[in-house]
């Protein structure tokens, strides 16, 4: 306010945004968690802020060892040589809540990290956001008036994360949780966790012994394909947002590596976020409305994730998406980044009444976080190049049923059928099952990997056929489509259709869809003549 006064606001901005963050590292654990929300909070404040938090580090001091080794016996309730042959005398990583060993299990001889809680962390914490919501009970007002954001509710949804990051419970269940949603995938490693040996303030893992996913010349000294592996996190991060609805919120460079094998780890599930189904199917509505440029569309989409209040004008904001998904992709969408578009965003964001619930805020710091790992690894990095081919599967594949109308809604473009991007969307998840079928990182150098390895090496399109099959037959109305789009310009699109039939008949078993087709005859026939009936019913 001062600076503002005598007129040097704009000069002193860096100094002050450092200021800001030295600040927040010296008042505590809660501060600095505060520090990183607000780092990826443009609905809160400015982008020269922003850009000085988002360098905020947890690093700080271990606390000493005999405290760490307390902790662990009095959680796990015996002797610490009992219980673990070897254990490191330093720590490996320290942060605001925790910090990690590495330690050998007497039974097995496997090595383990054990993640121990900092003493009397919780009640620090419990001060800390006391004075945070006395502090939002009297903002509230002015950050309602003046930002659009309820300041008591963005405290209690920080408080609310940072207390779950204290349950070590829960992160254990969390671990078990990816473990099971990656289950059988040859390009994931997610560490076991030893429920038997945790507890509330200590958590004992599986020891990840991978490489920094920010050396590029030691992952290719390895043996591992940059590109490869590249492959593999963007589709890890995608099948965990829009698969799983469970995703890694804090997915930093600490926090990924690259397995010798090729795969990419993750460790550190203390702070995870989960989408609802119905928010995993707006975001994919949201895509669909982006490739399809319906700015008006993409407005609304704004509103059912939460960002804007419901019954909020979306008009003025139709121009400002327009520009800024314009000039983001109007260069080709292979020159498409995160960080661009993320920056004219947080200008929409800090002039519109709109709000980032905390959630979707761990997914722009995912992806952000990721993005920037990706361009470490490779410089000219294309992340629609890697993520295109996965939405392209999903949406030709998936047999949601919503997922299913979504398609149909790429396919037609002002009521035009686009033939033309029915044929890149085969190709493109063609290449997303040929690259995966095996671990991509791994094909360059040391070859094919082995059969067990192998996964599915071809597009099934078998129940995509059956389903768009009874559409037309029970939907008038795209019935009617297809028909204008086989002759649409006074003309037969046979030469059309000949090629869409050519890029999938290696795809496609005539034998195990016709099997299919006469097993489900009866609800086909049973379905028809519900339809007629109603049909009829409502003529009448």
């Amino acid at each position: 306010m001062y600076d503002c006064l005598v007129g040097r606001d704009k000069e002193v901005v860096p100094f002050r945004a450092r200021q800001l963050r030295n600040l927040l590292c010296d008042l505590g654990p809660s501060f600095i968690k505060a520090g990183q929300v607000l780092a990826n909070r443009p609905d809160i404040i400015r982008e020269d802020y922003m850009n000085e938090l988002c360098i905020l580090q947890d690093d700080v001091p271990p606390f000493p060892n005999q405290v760490a080794f307390k902790i662990i016996e009095e959680e796990l309730g015996q002797p610490l040589e009992a219980l673990f042959s070897k254990i490191s005398s330093r720590t490996i990583a320290a942060a605001s809540l925790g910090q990690v060993y590495r330690a050998t299990l007497c039974s097995s001889g496997e090595d383990v990290a054990i993640k121990v809680q900092r003493p009397q962390i919780e009640p620090i914490i419990y001060r800390d956001l006391f004075l945070f919501r006395t502090l939002a009970s009297f903002l509230n007002g002015i950050s309602i008036q003046k930002l659009g954001c309820n300041a008591e509710l963005i405290v209690d949804e920080f408080g609310e994360k940072l207390l779950e990051e204290l349950d070590y419970t829960l992160e254990a269940r969390n671990i078990e949780d990816f473990l099971e949603n990656f289950k059988g995938d040859p390009t994931v490693k997610i560490p076991l966790v030893y429920k038997n040996l945790s507890g509330s303030r200590v958590l004992v893992m599986e020891w990840i012994d991978g490489i920094r996913c920010t050396d590029p010349q030691a992952i290719k000294n390895a043996g591992i394909d940059v590109n490869g592996f590249l492959t593999v996190g963007v589709s890890a991060a995608l099948r965990q947002l829009l698969e799983f609805g469970l995703f890694h919120g804090d997915p930093h460079p600490g926090n990924i590596f690259a397995m010798r094998d090729g795969r990419i780890a993750y460790v550190d599930f203390g702070n995870v976020a989960v989408l609802s189904q119905q928010n995993k199917q707006i975001l994919i509505d949201a895509v669909v409305h982006a490739v399809n440029e319906d700015y008006s569309e993409m407005a609304n989409d704004f509103t059912r994730l939460g960002f804007l209040a419901s019954g909020t004008d979306v008009s003025p904001i139709i121009p400002a998406l327009e520009a800024i998904w314009q000039n983001s992709a109007g260069k080709g969408l292979s020159d498409f980044n995160f960080r661009s578009v993320t920056g004219k965003f947080n200008k929409l964001v800090y002039n519109y009444p709109i709000r980032i619930p905390e959630r979707f805020s761990l997914v722009i710091r995912s992806l952000l976080t990721q993005e920037g790992i990706c361009f470490t690894l490779k410089p000219d990095f294309k992340f629609l190049e890697v993520a295109y081919p996965y939405v392209a599967k999903r949406l030709l594949t998936d047999p949601n049923p919503a997922l299913r109308e979504r398609l149909i809604q790429v396919l037609f473009k002002d009521g035009v059928f686009q033939w033309k991007r029915l044929e890149n969307l085969i190709v493109l998840a063609k290449e997303n099952v040929a690259k995966m079928s095996s671990n991509p990182a791994l094909q360059v150098k040391n070859g094919p990997t082995s059969r067990s390895w192998q996964t599915v090496s071809k597009l099934d399109l078998t129940d995509t056929i059956k389903d768009g099959a009874r559409l037309v037959l029970f939907d008038e109305g795209i019935r009617r489509q297809l028909l204008l789009a086989l002759t649409e310009d006074s003309k037969l699109h046979v030469e059309e259709l000949v090629d869409v039939y050519k890029l999938v008949e290696d795809d496609i078993n005539i034998p195990a869809v016709a099997m299919e087709v006469v097993q489900d005859f009866p609800n086909v026939v049973r379905d028809f003549l519900l339809s007629w009936s109603n049909s009829v019913l409502s003529n009448r």
